[in-house]
């Protein structure tokens, strides 16, 4: 599942070689010292081998001690989320509590292979489960999520979609090649297998039923949660989805767009420098005073700087840019279109995000294995050759059924859940288009629904984390105080952390409204600012 930006590639492949797979069979490694100490627990935890579980392995089955969890991961948290915060916008735990690890290998058809875990917190359990969603393309289980969730008190799981990411055929899109059953397990399988796994182990575990469950996941993580959300109503009761790339295969074919233009037309291939002057003079022309202070632009949909207003005016430099660069420009805010019907297929980044651009005449790879293994089935299929009419429609065809989710989510609003989606500004995903989704979710739901699902804006934010934005905020805070006290967020306070410490904060505000600063105070402390409307007629907020 492709990311929005080229960075999220290396992340994942940094992560590949350092998670291998538990053997098949069962393995039990139970500490001699918790067994003294607290026995009830850990023959509870031994016992949930005895479960029966149709088509599931154990693998292992052990009491990890206070303090005693490494993660066999290079902190994913710290590379997907602000440094020292991960996906849910709490510290990375540093100690974990006392839990009882169960591993198991989900086995729902001959070519499934998908392995899960499910922590149990053997003190303090909040009476709460928490699915953690993946990235990328997945193929790994997501070890630290798994850890700050049982550090505030609940149980917990994760599964690595039905295959190892570690594996050349496992990398990437390739597992999908001849396997369809795998992409099956990928698309919504695992993770519905998972959370009816990890619900029966707590009911075996505690005696009793969790009191709710919450998913919480970014880029494939958040659409992922649209899926759960979607297929299986009942499986959560919120449902937190970051970035979620929907419809997948539109959203892919965006992010080929701009390589395969500059591919096709060598003359709109652009710099880096270029794009970073469109980005300064978007800021210049469009941020408000603290918003260029802070290197935010807070409303880029209403931007209405062009990059023809750079235009050299004679010979090419470094201050202006050429016809073909205003060209590429233009097209790469506009988004790949159909040939046949003119309509966009998916719109290009917002305003303010241009020191993201390339293009470059490369194919963004990520993106690319979605066509060439997932819907083509052809490991020699040339991006170059991508016909924007016919092409989009049969990867549609092979992959929206398993993968897209349509702007009904009624059967889950009526189970009473709620869904809380967010996006950066800064994201190669336009925010403005999962504006529209979220406008067609609320015109579908049942008028006594349409108060279940919120989105917030973050400007400056890149893709699930990063940039000059206020990107860290409590996630599953939120959900949670929605979920069991029925509080709508309407504004949610978020954090910039550099090397660990908050320097600024700012509220974010459920669309359609953004975040202005009052005229009184630091514009660094998040009480300063105000939630209104934007203002058409500025460049920024009113």
């Amino acid at each position: 599942m492709p990311f929005s930006q080229p960075f999220c590639r290396r992340s994942i492949q940094s992560l590949q070689p350092l998670l291998r797979t538990f053997a098949a069979g069962t393995f039990l490694t139970v500490s001699a010292s918790f067994l003294l100490s607290s026995h009830a627990h850990a023959e509870s935890c031994v016992d949930l081998t005895h479960l029966m579980l149709p088509g599931a392995t154990f693998t292992k089955v052990e009491i990890v001690q206070a303090g005693d969890w490494h993660s066999p991961q290079t902190h994913l948290s710290q590379i997907m989320t602000a440094p020292g915060m991960n996906l849910a916008g709490h510290p990375i735990q540093k100690s974990n509590p006392a839990f009882c690890r169960v591993a198991i290998t989900l086995r729902p058809s001959a070519d499934s292979v998908i392995r899960t875990e499910i922590w149990l917190p053997l003190h303090g359990w909040n009476g709460k489960l928490l699915g953690v969603g993946n990235f990328g393309w997945a193929g790994s289980i997501m070890y630290d999520g798994m850890a700050t969730g049982v550090g505030v008190g609940y149980a917990v799981a994760s599964t690595d979609t039905g295959h190892d990411s570690s594996t050349p055929e496992g990398e990437g899109g390739r597992f999908t090649l001849g396997h369809p059953e795998k992409l099956v397990d990928y698309a919504y399988r695992a993770d519905h297998l998972m959370t009816l796994t990890a619900k029966q182990l707590i009911r075996q575990f505690y005696g009793k039923d969790a009191s709710h469950a919450y998913w919480i996941g970014c880029s494939l993580g958040g659409l992922k949660g649209l899926i759960e959300a979607r297929r299986y109503p009942q499986d959560y009761d919120g449902v937190v989805a970051g970035a979620p790339p929907n419809p997948i295969v539109n959203f892919n074919a965006e992010q080929l767009w701009a390589g395969w233009m500059s591919y096709h037309d060598p003359a709109l291939r652009v710099g880096r420098g270029k794009f970073q002057l469109l980005n300064r003079a978007v800021m210049k022309a469009c941020g408000s005073p603290v918003g260029q202070n802070q290197g935010v632009l807070e409303t880029p949909d209403q931007c209405g700087f062009e990059p023809s207003q750079l235009l050299c005016k004679g010979s090419d430099t470094s201050e202006c840019l050429t016809a073909n660069e205003v060209k590429a420009a233009e097209q790469i805010y506009r988004g790949p279109v159909d040939p046949r019907t003119g309509k966009v297929i998916f719109p290009g980044p917002a305003k303010g995000s241009e020191d993201g651009f390339s293009a470059d005449g490369k194919a963004f790879p990520v993106a690319l294995d979605l066509f060439m293994f997932a819907a083509f089935q052809n490991p020699e299929w040339d991006w170059t050759t991508l016909n924007w009419n016919t092409d989009i429609t049969a990867a549609t065809r092979k992959l929206g059924p398993l993968l897209h989710v349509d702007d009904n989510l009624e059967p889950f609003f009526r189970h009473g859940g709620k869904l809380l989606m967010y996006i950066g500004w800064n994201d190669g995903h336009n925010p403005q288009q999962l504006a529209g989704y979220y406008q067609a979710l609320m015109q579908n739901a049942a008028p006594a629904e349409r108060n279940s699902a919120r989105l917030f804006e973050i400007p400056g934010m890149r893709h699930c984390y990063g940039g000059a934005g206020c990107d860290t905020f409590s996630k599953l805070g939120a959900i949670d105080e929605w979920v069991v006290r029925q509080n709508a967020p309407e504004k949610i306070v978020a954090s910039r952390v550099v090397d660990g410490k908050v320097v600024r904060t700012r509220p974010l505000c459920a669309w359609p409204e953004a975040a202005l600063y009052d005229g009184h105070g630091d514009p660094a402390v998040a009480s300063n600012f105000v939630c209104v409307l934007p203002n058409p007629k500025h460049g920024s907020t009113p």
